[in-house]
C-alpha cells in the first residue's frame, strides 16, 4: 500500500474511527447484540478498537472484554474508558487458539495489509461455536467514503462513482483501502472453518447530514430504512455478516 506520513495519510490507510456515539453507531450496537445473544456475555475480542466507543459497551455486557489497535495512540485515547488493550495488528492476533465466544470485526479488513490472513487469524482464536461480526464497505454503495489519491495527493470526501470503475481503475485511485462485493466477501470464508449465520447490506446512519440539515436528514434516514427491505439494499453502505466458527473439515 502506499507510505503514509502525516495525520492525513494515517485516516486514509486506517480509516477514522467512532469519536462520538450517536444514533449510527447505537443501531450497529443493536445489532452487535441481537446476533451476538449470550455468547457476548463471555470473552470478547474488538478487532480494530480504535478509541474505545465499542468496546466500552461490550465490556458492559462481556464477562471479559479486550480490544486490539495497531494504532498506538488511538489506544492512548481508548485507554481513558478502557483497561484490556493491546497494540497488534489483525493478521497475527497474539492469542492462543480458541480464546474468545465472539470477535468484533467493525470496518478494519478493509484496511489490514492482508484480508485472508485477518479473517483466518479470527477463525483459529475462536472458540468452536463463537461468532464472527463483521461489517465492510460495500463497492455497490455510489460513495467512496474513505477518499481518494489524484495525482499524489489524497483527496478526502465522499468520492462518486469510484466503486463503480472497473478494478484496476477503481484500485489506482484507492490504493489505501478495499472494497467488497458480496462474492469477493465469501472468497474470504471459503476455506476457513465458517458456517454464515446471517448476511446482508445495510446503510449508514446518516448522523452528520442529520445534525446540520435535520429535516433533510430525517427523510434521507427513512427512504434508506425502506430502501433496506427492497433488493436495492445491494447500494448499501457496508456488508454485515455474521459467522459461526465449526470444526476444520482438515
Amino acid at each position: 500500500m502506499k507510505p503514509q506520513s502525516t495525520q492525513q495519510d494515517k485516516s486514509a490507510l486506517r480509516g477514522e474511527p467512532s469519536y462520538v456515539w450517536r444514533a449510527g453507531q447505537q443501531r450497529r450496537f443493536d445489532m452487535i447484540q441481537l446476533w451476538g445473544g449470550e455468547q457476548l456475555r463471555g470473552k470478547v475480542l474488538e478487532n480494530g478498537c480504535g478509541v474505545g466507543q465499542y468496546l466500552q459497551r461490550l465490556a458492559k455486557i462481556a464477562n471479559l472484554a479486550i480490544g486490539i489497535d495497531i494504532e498506538f495512540s488511538r489506544l492512548l485515547e481508548a485507554k481513558k474508558d478502557n483497561r484490556l488493550l493491546i497494540c497488534a495488528a489483525g493478521e497475527h492476533l497474539p492469542f492462543d487458539r480458541g480464546c474468545f465466544d465472539v470477535i468484533l470485526s467493525n470496518e478494519v479488513i478493509e484496511h489490514v495489509q492482508d484480508d485472508q490472513q485477518a479473517m483466518a487469524e479470527m477463525a483459529r482464536t475462536l472458540l468452536i461455536g463463537g461468532k464472527m461480526i463483521v461489517f465492510c464497505p460495500n463497492r455497490g454503495y455510489p460513495f467512496e467514503t474513505h477518499g481518494i489519491y489524484w495525482r499524489g495527493k489524497y483527496c478526502f470526501g465522499n468520492i462518486p462513482l469510484v466503486n463503480y470503475l472497473p478494478k484496476k481503475w477503481r484500485n489506482r485511485l484507492a490504493p489505501h483501502v478495499r472494497v467488497y462485493t458480496h462474492q469477493s466477501l465469501l472468497n474470504l470464508l471459503s476455506r476457513l472453518p465458517f458456517e454464515i449465520l446471517h448476511r446482508t447490506v445495510i446503510f449508514g446512519g446518516y448522523d452528520n447530514i442529520l445534525q446540520q440539515k435535520p429535516c433533510f436528514g430525517k427523510i434521507l434516514r427513512t427512504l434508506m430504512g425502506f430502501l433496506e427491505k427492497t433488493p436495492l439494499r445491494i447500494m448499501g453502505l457496508s456488508h454485515f455478516l455474521i459467522a459461526r466458527r465449526v470444526e476444520s473439515k482438515e
